[in-house]
């Protein structure tokens, strides 16, 4: 029996409706029925059927097979992938070919042969299956396909704090408890939410990210839940949302914290009940994901002062992963640059270059606000301008970290001095450009370059 699956059957005979309805019911698990035509719209806004059985013909007299036809356009207009299996009391050749070109998957005379009529509705039901499988796939591959141009190493780390993470990593990755991670900007938070992915038992399907702080609530449901076809002016086609993509797979939702009341009392209401609606569709889907969440923001402070849901959090937060900051794991920093150094190397085709150990000691020292993704960002602007053999102390520049340290001053050499490793860093070290955006020539850049020593 195939309890999952659901049958409407339309027909304008009663006997016929209980006929089939007795028929299916013992191997099928929903059979609605209904006498009138005009009722299908109503009924496929609520809810999706796998297979639609219907009658091609409703007055009397009349055996064409056209009101059927129609019907059939209307019903895909709603669900452009119905299974739609015909039945008439005047089927022949022609009328059938005529039924399937125009879109029908099968076709039924009356009288039936009971144990052909199942057959038939069996196999319009796997196809159905098979055809929304299909499109998952499509859908799910589409979304790597965006993201796959996207590297994500590994965590690179062997200091106890890190040590400490990779701990708990392993406990959570196998089962399916949500996960809440916290961490400052720039530690690597998605990186741990993919490593508790690979780790997981749901590693061979697919990872979705969605960084709730870049959406607005207007384009929150959309995105996360999906939409049908003219459910707003621009949705030209059904498109499923990111928690429908994820499906059997991981959710992760970056940002969190940035959710406001109304998009928190929505999500809870997902999380709760376990399943969704498209936006413009009444019906339901469930959903099987693993969630997991994370927020750079002070989520338990932001409960007590009533900006996050209290209810929200317990649901997210079943294990709660305390990512550390750079400056708390400084015996990662030479691992660190070797990895970045190696990887930009390679990137830029450069000649690996030593690394002065007077290098570690200027960048063990600092406060690294920006964490990993600072460091990641510093060498390469060290390994793009490195002209020698060696990479000095004088190649790494903290930039506008170092400069915003610096108190507020109205001495003209400080702040052209600023301006112009802003103007380096934005151009991402190249010199000819940074010249041109201040508005001076190269030569005179680079005496400015050796005037302030930032050669």
């Amino acid at each position: 029996m195939y309890k999952d699956a659901k049958i409407l059957v339309v027909d304008d005979n009663e006997e016929i409706l209980i006929a089939i309805e007795m028929l299916l019911s013992n191997h099928f698990g929903k059979i609605h029925t209904t006498r009138n035509p005009n009722t299908i719209p109503s009924i496929l806004s609520k809810e999706l059927f796998d297979v639609i059985i219907l009658d091609m013909n409703y007055n009397a007299g009349v055996s064409t097979g056209n009101e059927g036809i129609y019907w059939m356009n209307e019903i895909l207009k709603v669900d452009s992938e119905a299974i739609v299996v015909f039945i008439t009391a005047y089927g022949d050749f022609e009328l059938a070919v005529k039924a399937i070109r125009e879109g029908g998957t099968d076709f039924i005379q009356k009288p039936w042969d009971d144990e052909k009529f199942i057959t038939t509705i069996e196999n319009a039901y796997k196809l159905r299956k098979s055809k929304c499988e299909i499109i998952n796939l499509r859908q799910k591959q589409q979304h790597l396909n965006e993201n796959i141009s996207q590297q994500f190493p590994d965590i690179i780390g062997e200091s106890n704090e890190i040590r400490d993470v990779f701990k708990t990593i392993n406990k959570v990755a196998k089962t399916d408890a949500n996960i809440l991670i916290l961490g400052e900007n720039g530690t690597g938070k998605e990186l741990i939410a993919r490593e508790i992915h690979r780790k997981s038992n749901r590693s061979n399907e697919v990872f979705v990210n969605l960084d709730v702080s870049a959406l607005p609530d207007s384009l929150f449901e959309s995105e996360l839940f999906g939409y049908v076809k003219g459910a707003f002016t621009d949705a030209k086609i059904d498109k499923p949302g990111r928690i429908e993509l994820a499906s059997k797979g991981t959710l992760f939702l970056d940002e969190i914290g940035n959710l406001s009341f109304t998009a928190q009392s929505k999500l809870l209401t997902v999380l709760q009940n376990r399943e969704i609606s498209r936006l413009g569709a009444n019906y339901k889907i469930p959903i099987d994901i693993r969630l997991i969440c994370a927020t750079n923001k002070s989520i338990h402070q932001m409960v007590s002062e009533e900006k996050f849901r209290e209810d929200l959090l317990y649901r997210i937060n079943t294990i709660q992963i305390d990512v550390p900051p750079l400056r708390s794991r400084l015996d990662d920093i030479p691992l660190l640059i070797s990895y970045f150094k190696k990887k930009y190397e390679d990137k830029y085709q450069k000649n690996s270059c030593v690394i002065d150990k007077a290098v570690f000691k200027k960048l063990s020292n600092y406060n690294w606000p920006g964490n990993i993704r600072e460091l990641q960002h510093i060498i390469e602007k060290a390994v793009i301008l490195c002209d020698n053999e060696s990479l000095q102390e004088k190649d790494f520049w903290f930039g506008i970290s170092d400069t915003n340290k610096l108190k507020d001053t109205l001495d003209l050499s400080e702040n052209e001095k600023r301006i112009i490793i802003r103007a380096i860093e934005q151009n991402k070290g190249n010199y000819s450009i940074a010249a041109k955006d201040l508005g001076i020539s190269r030569k005179t850049l680079y005496n400015k370059l050796k005037k302030y020593d930032l050669e």
